[in-house]
């Protein structure tokens, strides 16, 4: 069943919590993993993470890694994979998406995953990754205010790397990031089926 986009950005979706195991592939590893209907690709790993999973450089191995927008997970059970002595924060509106990546973290075995909503994250915080697949249908001024909000928060060797479709802006989102007074940059990594792979770091 396909979900509307707007259950996925509220707190608490109006749609059954009904969940099931789907089993995916991270970074080698065959997991078993809870999703539930009123987040974002429930049913699968989506092409566009997993492009990014597949793509991206390296996260750092240390410091604070931010999954901006993590569903049930699979970005942020990746980043506490590959970097097991880092912190990863996965950070979600979703409360429904927090528990599932709650769960899959436990699950996993991996206790490095902290799970919180926008606001509880402290303000002193500083990321050295950030990995997104941003919510393109929030709309642009939803968009652009999550960006400017978490971008901002990387450390000054920091890199962010987001996935976007190519039909759904992702040059034109380059071109926005470059021309804003940030003193970020940004600039198109790799492309592949049909998505681009954006890097953002301090210029």
């Amino acid at each position: 069943m396909t979900e509307q986009p707007d259950h996925y950005f509220r707190a608490d979706p109006a749609v059954p919590d009904e969940r099931r195991q789907v089993h995916v592939t991270l970074d080698g590893h065959h997991l078993t993993v809870t999703t539930a209907r009123g987040v974002y690709s429930p049913g699968r790993l989506d092409p566009g993470t997993g492009v990014l999973l597949r793509g991206a450089p390296d996260p750092s191995p240390t410091g604070d890694l931010l999954d901006l927008g993590c569903g049930w997970g699979p970005i942020a059970l990746a980043l506490g994979l590959r970097s097991p002595e880092a912190r990863v924060w996965a950070v979600d509106v979703n409360r429904r998406a927090l528990d599932l990546t709650r769960t899959n973290a436990r699950s996993a075995g991996l206790r490095n995953v902290r799970c919180y909503e926008p606001g509880q994250v402290p303000a002193d915080v500083r990321f050295a990754t950030i990995w997104s697949n941003p919510p393109i249908h929030a709309g642009k001024p939803a968009l652009h205010a999550l960006l400017e909000q978490w971008l901002l928060r990387l450390t000054p060797d920091g890199r962010a790397h987001l996935v976007v479709q190519k039909h759904l802006g992702s040059d034109s989102l380059e071109r926005w990031v470059n021309a804003q007074a940030w003193g970020l940059a940004c600039r198109r990594l790799s492309s592949a089926k049909g998505f681009r792979i954006l890097q953002v770091s301090r210029s």
